[in-house]
């Protein structure tokens, strides 16, 4: 993409529609000077809008903490530095209960004019062509990091900028066990392999399980699909259309394969059937294993519960082979502006501060980021957890991939219980994948998705 550039306030139209915004108005919860700063720019305030006509814009967002935090500062920075216009956020539930408010607000054009959901499968979902306004020749979508477009791309349109921070998915590890035993991040699976066996002859188990929380044993395959689309960029796309499969496809086998060794060349630690999430990141933190496969959302129960652990925790993307290492991202939600409503251009004018440089200050300040911004240019805070910059540097580089559930709506319900199985040894890579081929047909066939007819 090119060169960031720092929103610079556009003049805005006024509106004749007298409709009075959504209830549930946003407060401001403890914004201080110091978390707007960076972005009551004088020169931009004075600026921002040559018109004395008032803008009234409504935006709907999810009530999760961090949500609601972010978006209360950048509204605040927003109305600063544009006095014409007011933004008025009504918060939804999350989960099942916010997507049907989301689909049924679309569905009868009562959508505000702003509204943050999920991106990719659950945004496809949405109909973006029919519903979303096409930002792909906006100048602000320069600014939008080439890892994120993908999840918000439906046909030749891009419809949403990201709010929020990307997660990785990958190995978190100990540095103090590296520093200690001289080894070096690996950047292929046969480097990791040696770095495993090193650390067991050491006397430290060299990678946590914690099978008792089914969804974590999912991570060698799910964090393995840089390196599935480093092999075929098309992966995802032939998934979709029943053009590929885990069990026939050497690359996607990979993440089953290595799930199985795990167990075979005994990296987990003593007891990991009945591990929990919570009690594998507590041995990672106090070294008594060297990885973990995990997101780094683990990085906030790392900072919360070991704080003193903070900095000997490192992240680096699973290995692949040595032409191709990168990170698998679990993207942030995007921002969208229905096609119902009637002040577009106002709207694309709040979401081009969103993507810039200075929005993702204003959030720093009111919110500790969970991991790097999308937006080209953007900096953690010199305090954030250094992992994060490890994530951070594979996206600067370019070596990020979307997950692949933000580019297919395809994932079976079985698979974690499946990658149990094979984590402890109870079926083969092989048969586990034949297994899950098997899972995802009736969703596939649910959602009507062509070439899975039976």
């Amino acid at each position: 993409m090119g060169s960031p550039e720092l929103y610079q306030p556009s003049p805005v139209r006024g509106t004749d529609d007298t409709e009075e915004p959504m209830s549930s108005t946003h407060t401001r919860r403890g914004l201080t000077v110091a978390a707007l700063s960076t972005a009551l720019v004088t020169s931009l305030a004075a600026t921002a809008v040559a018109q004395d006509e008032k803008v009234e814009l409504t935006m709907l967002a999810d009530n999760t903490e961090g949500t609601m935090a972010w978006t209360e500062a950048l509204v605040a920075a927003y109305e600063e530095q544009n006095p014409n216009v007011s933004i008025s956020v009504e918060w939804r539930p999350g989960g099942g209960d916010g997507d049907n408010i989301v689909k049924t607000r679309l569905a009868t054009g009562e959508m505000a004019d702003i509204f943050r959901y999920n991106s990719g499968s659950l945004f496809q979902a949405l109909n973006p062509t029919e519903t979303l306004v096409d930002l792909s020749g906006e100048a602000f979508m320069e600014n939008v990091s080439d890892a994120f477009l993908p999840s918000v791309t439906a046909g030749d349109g891009v419809y949403g900028v990201p709010l929020g921070t990307a997660m990785g998915g990958g190995i978190l590890y100990n540095k103090a066990i590296y520093e200690e035993l001289g080894l070096e991040v690996p950047t292929t699976w046969e480097e990791f392999a040696a770095n495993n066996e090193a650390i067991k002859e050491a006397g430290i188990a060299p990678v946590a399980a914690s099978f008792a929380d089914t969804w974590t044993s999912q991570l060698f395959v799910l964090s393995d699909f840089y390196n599935v689309l480093a092999a075929d960029p098309e992966w995802a796309e032939k998934f979709t259309a029943n053009q590929a499969k885990y069990a026939t496809d050497p690359a996607a086998l990979k993440g089953f394969q290595y799930t199985q060794q795990g167990f075979d060349d005994g990296w987990w630690q003593e007891d990991f059937d009945v591990t929990t999430y919570g009690e594998a990141v507590g041995l990672l933190a106090e070294g008594e294993v060297a990885h973990y496969p995990m997101l780094t959302f683990a990085l906030g129960e790392i900072s919360n519960v070991y704080p003193e652990a903070v900095d000997d925790i490192g992240f680096f993307a699973q290995p692949g082979t040595a032409e191709a290492n990168g990170a698998t991202i679990w993207m942030t939600d995007g921002t969208y502006i229905p096609n119902t409503s009637e002040n577009i251009d106002a709207a694309k004018d709040f979401l081009a501060y969103i993507a810039s440089v200075e929005a993702t200050e204003v959030m720093s300040g009111a919110q500790s980021p969970a991991g790097p911004y999308l937006i080209d240019g953007a900096s953690l805070p010199e305090d954030a957890m250094p992992a994060l910059f490890d994530l951070q540097a594979y996206i600067d580089a370019g070596n990020a991939a979307p997950a692949l559930e933000f580019l297919s709506p395809i994932k079976g319900p079985q698979l974690e219980h499946i990658l149990v199985e094979v984590g402890s040894g109870l079926r083969s890579a092989e048969d586990g994948a034949a297994l899950y081929d098997q899972d995802v047909v009736k969703q596939a066939q649910q959602l009507g998705l062509e070439g899975w007819d039976e």
